[in-house]
């Protein structure tokens, strides 16, 4: 109850729910984010720069319900999707069917015509374009039908020029074993000699900068003097864009 001034008592007000809890609660039962990251956004076109939140991505649920259940129903998916076997599973392509055997034939007869006309040097430009036209529109139907791939050897389904990274080698990099790529999406396990458990990570890596110098065990230097303070903060400030480079140069 107010006291005789009208005011309420600490021990009152302690009680009432606080506005920014109720705001998470809210936002965790609607499955919205409760600790989005925000990012600047810069238009390269116009320069025109806005803040964009994005979900925190956290897997522990008591940081963020409803970025955790979200990861949990991936992880889920990903579990009868086939990521937990231990042998890469045996895919067999069914069948084509009549409609999509009657959408390549189609396609090849008009592809046919086209070069037939372009040879032998009769075709007028707009006859070329509109047979250009329709088996674009022939590629489309095949795609809609169920069919992957594209018909035209060394043509992209989307008609644009593949997009290919650089991956070469600084000068200054050192030379680095290189493995040879094996055709499998399983990985390699890893047995527990404690327990026994066997284990296999989809991804199991460890990256480790040189080193700027002896330090103690609180992480101060032994020698300040000759510590490399300047290439410690280069790296620490540039260290997402190796990460970046890393993984692009892995895939």
């Amino acid at each position: 109850m107010p006291t005789p001034t009208g005011k309420s008592t600490r021990a009152e007000r302690q009680a009432q729910p606080l506005a920014r809890e109720v705001a998470e609660q809210i936002a965790a039962d609607k499955g919205v984010c409760i600790r989005p990251v925000s990012l600047r956004r810069t238009d390269i076109a116009t320069g025109a720069t806005e803040i964009v939140d994005v979900p925190c991505g956290s897997t522990l649920e008591s940081r963020c319900p409803a970025c955790a259940k979200r990861k949990r129903s991936i992880r889920r998916s990903q579990c009868e999707e086939g990521w937990h076997l231990a042998e890469d599973p045996t895919v067999t392509p069914d069948e084509p069917s009549e409609v999509q055997r009657a959408w390549i034939e189609r396609r090849a007869v008009v592809t046919a015509e086209r070069d037939r006309l372009v040879h032998a040097g009769e075709a007028a430009f707009d006859e070329v374009a509109a047979l250009d036209q329709a088996i674009a529109d022939l590629d489309a139907e095949i795609t809609a039908s169920g069919l992957r791939g594209s018909v035209s050897r060394g043509s992209s389904a989307s008609g644009s020029a593949r997009r290919v990274r650089s991956t070469k080698r600084r000068q200054d990099a050192p030379d680095l074993p290189k493995r040879q790529m094996a055709k499998t999406t399983v990985g390699r396990s890893y047995e527990d000699p404690a327990t026994g458990r066997v284990f296999r990570p989809s991804l199991f890596l460890t990256l480790t900068c040189d080193t700027y110098g002896r330090v103690k065990a609180d992480g101060t230097p032994v020698d300040p003097s000759t510590y490399d303070y300047r290439r410690a903060a280069r790296d620490a400030l540039h260290f997402s864009k190796l990460i970046d480079r890393f993984v692009q140069n892995l895939r």
